[in-house]
């Protein structure tokens, strides 16, 4: 726990420091059944600040949970465009040979 004391007026007050570990605990803590007045009281935080942490935590929740791994859609559709590329080029090196063909069959010399 980082703790900072405060300006020299009153050196017996402390500051500490919330990472976001450590409000994560609290969070998990409210999630399992433990009053937010019983922890406000343990951990001197204000009430409406627990709640808010607890709120934060749910909308990361459900952010993450609505996020779409390997969209099926997403991934057909990069397989056609993959496909399609190849077939331009295909047509184009085709196209190429046809204009620099030669007869088909060796000319014939006429005596």
């Amino acid at each position: 726990m980082e703790k900072d004391p405060k300006p020299s007026d009153s050196p017996e007050v402390e500051v500490i420091r919330w990472t976001a570990n450590r409000k994560k605990e609290v969070v998990l803590r409210i999630m399992r059944g433990e009053p937010i007045d019983a922890l406000s009281r343990e951990l001197g935080i204000e009430a409406y600040r627990l709640e808010k942490w607890h709120r934060k935590a749910l909308q990361g929740i459900e952010t993450a949970l609505k996020a779409r791994d390997g969209d099926p859609l997403a991934a057909e559709l990069d397989a056609a465009m993959r496909r399609l590329g190849e077939i331009t080029m295909e047509n184009e090196l085709l196209r190429y040979k046809v204009r620099k063909a030669r007869p088909l069959a060796p000319e014939r010399s006429k005596k």
